[in-house]
């Protein structure tokens, strides 16, 4: 696959290295991303109810599973994504998820934190959301 490095606006290095994706993986990945959706709505549903005590197993593997594939399908495009706000802001909602889920943290508040803060990094612009951190 061949690589450039993307220099929009004038402003050489700052974003990531891109690739080719097929048109089918693009394809591919709105499916997937909406079956992510699903799957993180029902885990948070949980945390928010009093009435259930943990998130139903099946949407937990739907939430990460998806999440990893589409993990790889973006990294399919943007090469050096763990560099990239999109990237970073993933590790971060895993390590918060992680900590909610056992205990560390109260899981209702970090839920939501986790939400907000995936919710306003997969609708930044793109050159915000694929500029190189570091």
């Amino acid at each position: 696959m061949a690589e450039k490095l993307r220099n929009e606006g004038g402003e050489a290095g700052k974003m990531g290295r891109i690739g080719n994706r097929p048109y089918w993986v693009l394809s591919l990945s709105i499916v997937i991303r909406a079956m992510h959706l699903v799957g993180a709505a029902v885990v948070l549903t949980s945390f928010l109810l009093d009435d259930i005590a943990r998130p139903p197993a099946f949407y937990m593997v739907i939430a990460f599973g998806s999440g990893i594939v589409l993990l790889f399908t973006e990294w399919i495009r943007h090469r050096q994504i763990c560099r990239e706000l999109a990237g970073v802001s993933t590790f971060f909602k895993v390590l918060l998820l992680g900590a909610a889920y056992h205990g560390v943290l109260p899981a209702r508040e970090t839920l939501l934190v986790v939400f907000f803060m995936a919710s306003v990094a997969a609708h930044a612009p793109k050159l915000v959301r694929h500029r190189l951190l570091f």
